[in-house]
């Protein structure tokens, strides 16, 4: 089959085949190759061009931008962290890292960026564990006191089974020794095994 060449105004000279190289519409990135027919008095397909792209290397892509190929960064697919907050974000488009980003994931929800590196707040740190551990004894303390509701009125009321008035006690003194707790030790904190 004949090689096709192109006139001033890009239609073919005479029908026949021609390699071109097409991109995406909206990014430009580099699509694929293909050898196409073109009749007499034809262009090209839309968003394809008869310049072949660079070579490029991993992390790159050809871009068709300005009538020329230009090879940026591709980063699509990876997750970069913002240094504001260390929120998650999935990268979607080429180009280079979103300013104000890094792919250094923080080892922490307490972590702050400081310019090279993520670093602990452990003030902030120590804060919120004190404060699970504080919601932490709440809770305990409330299974509890539902769990002895019943025992406590039968107490009162001298209609309690020995048995039942042995499991209160047993209850009561789970009771004293998770208030007993200093969630000031938090995270370090073994709290105490509740009553069988």
């Amino acid at each position: 089959m004949a090689k096709v060449t192109l006139d001033k105004n890009g239609l073919a000279k005479a029908s026949g085949t021609l390699t071109v190289y097409s991109y995406d519409a909206i990014s430009g990135g580099f699509t694929g190759a293909s050898d196409e027919y073109l009749l007499q008095g034809l262009g090209l397909p839309a968003n394809a061009t008869t310049t072949a792209p660079p070579d490029v290397t991993a992390g790159s892509i050809a871009i068709w931008r300005d009538e020329v190929w230009q090879t940026v960064s591709d980063h699509r697919g990876e997750t970069v962290y913002s240094t504001a907050d260390g929120a998650p974000r999935l990268i979607t488009e080429t180009g280079d890292y979103p300013a104000d980003t890094t792919t250094l994931k923080p080892a922490t929800g307490f972590d702050k960026w400081d310019g090279e590196k993520w670093v602990t707040d452990a003030d902030a740190q120590k804060l919120a564990d004190e404060a699970d551990a504080d919601k932490q004894k709440s809770t305990l303390i409330s299974i509890a006191n539902t769990t002895t509701q019943a025992w406590q009125t039968q107490l009162m009321l001298g209609i309690i089974t020995g048995t039942d008035k042995e499991k209160l006690t047993h209850w009561m003194k789970y009771i004293q020794d998770v208030q007993a707790v200093d969630t000031s030790a938090a995270p370090d904190i073994v709290w105490p095994d509740k009553p069988e």
